[in-house]
């Protein structure tokens, strides 16, 4: 008796390049359309007197007026460039203290109460000490910073350490791998994704304390735009500085994420062949 070989079931279509292309700009734009659809509403409702809060056409114009005459984007530059300054020597410190706090585990136990107690600590209460012993310069706004995002980058590194399975460990042990063999070839290729978020994470927390560093007597930047305008109750120049900040950020988030599919392609490659 003949069985009857029943025909594979078509695969599913996939949607074209066109649909994904549209549904991909739908996600993007919807939840800002809706957040300024809100912004409108929130307006126009009665709920916040009219004088304080501007609409986001007048938070637009002023934004203009502001990159062409009044040099915004020399503001935007400077602040960029003291958050990426902080960001950068708060990671240099922050890896490698990381795997040393997360590799050694009384260097642990020592050193966790003094990263925590520090970490609690806001930076804008440091910044009578740090005008006492760094003065008014970019040397001190730059500090806050590196504070921040070292505090913020090295309990991501060491914790993601931590979190680690020792069976990496005692199966390289089992096979003869000495103790540096183990850190460079096991311990630091399972840590590069806490190293990639631990500097996520230090980038928000610097662009969030951006405004702090500025109050070290800066007469340039984001921060000092927005203080500045804040003595006059110019709410159009608050708003624009505050949303050049979260935009710039977002920009910046974007490509570090970009960056981290990258670099963490192998892991995807390594999960689909150990699931076939």
């Amino acid at each position: 008796m003949s069985t009857a070989i029943k025909p594979d079931a078509p695969a599913p279509a996939r949607p074209s390049g066109t649909r994904q292309a549209l549904r991909r700009i739908t996600t993007m734009v919807v939840p800002w359309a809706t957040l300024i659809g809100i912004w409108y509403l929130i307006k126009f409702s009665g709920l916040v007197e009219s004088q304080l809060l501007p609409t986001p056409a007048a938070v637009l114009s002023q934004f203009w007026v502001s990159l062409t005459t009044e040099r915004l984007w020399v503001d935007m530059m400077l602040s960029t460039r003291r958050v990426a300054l902080g960001l950068l020597f708060g990671m240099m410190l922050a890896v490698p203290v990381g795997f040393l706090v997360g590799w050694y585990r009384p260097v642990r136990r020592f050193v966790d109460p003094l990263i925590n107690f520090f970490r609690a600590l806001p930076p804008i209460a440091l910044i009578p000490l740090v005008i006492v012993y760094l003065g008014i310069g970019e040397v001190a706004r730059v500090s806050i910073l590196f504070y921040a995002s070292f505090f913020a980058a090295v309990i991501v590194m060491y914790e993601g350490m931590a979190q680690i399975s020792p069976v990496y460990i005692r199966v390289s042990r089992t096979l003869g791998a000495t103790d540096a063999e183990i850190f460079f070839n096991v311990m630091v290729p399972l840590t590069v994704p806490h190293m990639l978020t631990a500097l996520r994470v230090a980038l928000g927390v610097s662009w969030a304390t951006l405004v702090a560093s500025e109050l070290v007597a800066a007469q340039n930047g984001l921060g000092a735009r927005i203080q500045t305008a804040s003595n006059f109750f110019n709410l159009e120049v608050i708003y624009m500085g505050i949303i050049c900040i979260g935009a710039i950020a977002l920009l910046m988030d974007m490509l570090l994420r970009a960056v981290s599919r990258r670099m963490l392609a192998w892991q995807d490659r390594l999960n689909e062949g150990a699931e076939a």
